[in-house]
Parts: structure tokens; sequence; C-alpha cells
């Protein structure tokens, strides 16, 4: 797919990244508002993909002290709220947003990226290289599980 990513940048395109978010988290999968946008929102590296002037997808990255805090590791940064549109399903931006995520890691000082997948989406980011690490845990209702990856 010919999409543009690019990190967030202002008011237009966070709210950008809060409407594909609210579509797909909160209305297709069921999860509370209140658990879909958090504290780590306002300090998080968001990327967005667009393409033809529509917002298709986005994910977002905690880095430094905060991802420290969540994930134990030292050098160890968090990829979450990988949501892409349904027309962009199948498309393989679910990856290029993945991709430019781990960029964007490295580019923080970050040597391992770690993320919490949803059970039905193991296999989307075993492909990509991530391997899955401890057991099944519910988060927001839904079946997760820990991954990580080198940078």
């Amino acid at each position: 797919m010919a999409a543009e990513l690019r990190v967030a940048a202002g008011e237009v395109d966070l709210a950008l990244v809060r409407l594909i978010r609210h579509e797909v988290f909160v209305v297709e999968q069921g999860v509370p508002a209140e658990l879909e946008y958090d504290e780590y929102d306002a300090t998080s590296v968001h990327v967005l993909a667009l393409a033809d002037g529509m917002a298709l997808g986005t994910g977002r990255l905690i880095h430094g002290a905060e991802a420290l805090g969540k994930t134990g590791v030292e050098g160890r940064v968090l990829l979450g709220r990988l949501a892409v549109r349904k027309a962009a399903r199948g498309t393989g931006l679910g990856a290029e947003l993945v991709r430019a995520l781990e960029q964007a890691g490295r580019e923080r000082g970050g040597t391992e990226l770690e993320l919490h997948a949803q059970v039905q989406a193991l296999g989307f980011y075993e492909r990509l290289g991530y391997a899955a690490e401890g057991p099944v845990y519910d988060d927001a209702g839904i079946p997760h599980r820990t991954m990580t990856r080198k940078l």
C-alpha cells in the first residue's frame, strides 16, 4: 500500500490517531473508552498512516523512563495501540506501521521492543520476528500475550 507514514504532530494528527483507535478498539472490539486512552498518550510517539487523504492506521511507542517503568527492562521500548482501519487491512500497512515504530524506538535508544499482542494477532507479529513470552492474560476483556524482539 502506498501510504505516507509519519510521526503524528499537532492536534489535527492526534485527533486522527484518536479517531482510528476509537473506531478499531472502542467500536469494533468493545474496549471501554476509559481503558483505551491513558496517561501515556501525552508522551508517546504516535505514528500515523495516511493514503489518499484518509487516515488508515496508527500505533504508539512508549520510550524512556516510562517504558522502563512498564517493562522493567533497560533499553526496552513498548509498542502499543496498533490499529488499522478495515479498508486497509490485508494490505501490509500493519507491518509498515510496526517497522516505523521499531525505527522510532531505535532512534530513541531502544535495543529491544515489547508489545502486548491480542492472541488472534500472534501469527502476524511472529512473521515480523517477535517471540511470545509468558502466559496468556486478559487485557480489557481480550486475551493477550507479551512478545519481544531485539532491535
